[in-house]
């Protein structure tokens, strides 16, 4: 495994100082998106930093979502209402509370392929 540089904070030290976690499905954060996604925090003028959680459902199906943490609830919220994406206690929502921890999601899985202004690129449909 590679090291981690000095300016890259550890998962528990985002999960503190970032806690206002908004999760969107990490294949719609890619392409296009990503540069979306970049451009509205820039405009926003909030730093934000980036982690991966893996969601599992009750029917055994899993997928990678990626959580954009902010340091300020309100700056959060802007981007939640703006994309669309679900709001993520690392404390509550990590199993054990665990930094490192999967996220047990409820109800039923389904693909989501659009999301606000988001959509998922034609060559990650299956």
């Amino acid at each position: 495994m590679g090291q981690r540089g000095r300016s890259i904070p550890t998962p528990t030290a985002i999960d503190r100082d970032w806690p206002h976690q908004v999760a969107l499905p990490d294949d719609i954060c890619t392409d296009r998106n990503f540069a979306i996604i970049a451009k509205f925090c820039d405009a926003l003028g909030v730093k934000i930093q980036t982690r991966q959680v893996q969601a599992i459902w009750s029917c055994g199906k899993y997928e990678n979502w990626r959580l954009h943490c902010f340091a300020d609830r309100a700056a959060a919220k802007v981007f939640l209402d703006h994309f669309c994406g679900v709001m993520f206690d690392p404390r509550k929502d990590r199993e054990n509370g665990r930094a490192m921890g999967v996220w047990r999601r409820s109800g039923d899985y389904e693909r989501i392929l659009e999301l606000g202004p988001l959509s998922v690129p034609d060559i990650l449909r299956n």
